[in-house]
């Protein structure tokens, strides 16, 4: 009897020994994995955000590395925006930042480039949570509709006419989804304000990288 409770309790210390061997080398191999799967997503967010900040600006308009090439500007509030610079032998050129404004459904985030003269280069919407087929029209895949904003300043168009033509503005609005619209229209203007704002402070405090 006593010979078998000894047998049983060698076992199942083996057995526990075993599932802690077995444990361990499965959170190690976790670690690996989830180490590796994180380096590969930071690689294709980097991607994503490089042609999305490509989509701004011209062909061929900088001669610099955007991702690296960038500002802290503070908002007065305690945040701060993150500017990117675009360089063409080395002076700034051009910059871009993400800006954004309340939707229908939810914050419409978008990204626009704007020359050092503050005219518009290009805008793209990067996250919206809008109604399929009415409010998505803001996507450039799915409208031109946001090659509209291309060229202008705020030295171009008036204040009172940054708005949808409902509003007396001079952007079309959508059917059946004019609040969208009209978040993009204030969320481009906001960040024409912004450059506006900070103009002297992003062009002077950009020493390169």
């Amino acid at each position: 009897m006593k010979l078998a409770i000894a047998a049983l309790r060698d076992r199942l210390a083996y057995q526990g020994a075993s599932l802690g061997v077995i444990a361990l080398l499965a959170s190690t191999a976790l670690v690996f994995a989830v180490g590796g799967t994180h380096d590969r997503i930071a690689a294709a967010e980097a991607r994503d955000l490089q042609a999305s900040l490509s989509q701004v600006l011209p062909d061929h308009f900088a001669d610099n590395d955007l991702l690296a090439d960038t500002l802290e500007i503070g908002n007065g509030d305690g945040t701060s925006k993150r500017v990117y610079l675009a360089r063409r032998q080395g002076k700034i050129a051009a910059v871009i930042f993400q800006t954004s404004a309340r939707g229908y459904a939810g914050d419409v985030l978008v990204l626009v480039g704007i020359d050092s003269a503050g005219v518009l280069l290009g805008a793209r919407v990067l996250k919206h949570a809008e109604t399929p087929g009415l409010g998505d029209k803001i996507d450039l895949a799915k409208s031109p509709w946001i090659l509209s904003f291309n060229g202008l300043s705020l030295a171009t168009l008036p204040a009172a006419k940054w708005a949808v033509k409902k509003d007396g503005g001079v952007f079309d609005q959508m059917a059946g989804a004019t609040i969208t619209p009209r978040a993009v229209v204030k969320a481009v203007k906001d960040g024409l304000d912004f450059f506006a704002a900070h103009r002297a402070e992003i062009l002077q405090g950009g020493k390169g990288p």
